[in-house]
């Protein structure tokens, strides 16, 4: 086997992130559900979702930290990541 088409150990860990990320976003789609069927407004549990969130960041990685992810979230929503009309090639 030509050892260049075998994955790197960098490749491993993007594949490893990326299905974490999976299992992430199915989780938190479940717990959406489960607040929308309890009566939950739609704005409400975004708002309680970013303050975990920003809660966790700031724990984990300081206030730093979590300035530089909103930093990040800023410019891809500002890019369109996160427009439901957004479409995947």
């Amino acid at each position: 086997m030509d050892r260049s088409m075998e994955p790197t150990l960098n490749d491993i860990d993007e594949m490893i992130v990326h299905e974490k990320m999976q299992a992430a976003l199915e989780y938190q789609n479940e717990a959406w559900a489960d607040g929308m069927a309890d009566g939950i407004e739609a704005e409400i549990i975004a708002d309680a979702a970013i303050a975990l969130a920003l809660r966790e960041t700031i724990r984990v990685h300081g206030e730093k930290g979590a300035e530089a992810l909103l930093d990040s979230l800023r410019a891809r929503l500002l890019a369109g990541e996160f427009s439901p009309a957004r479409t995947l090639q």
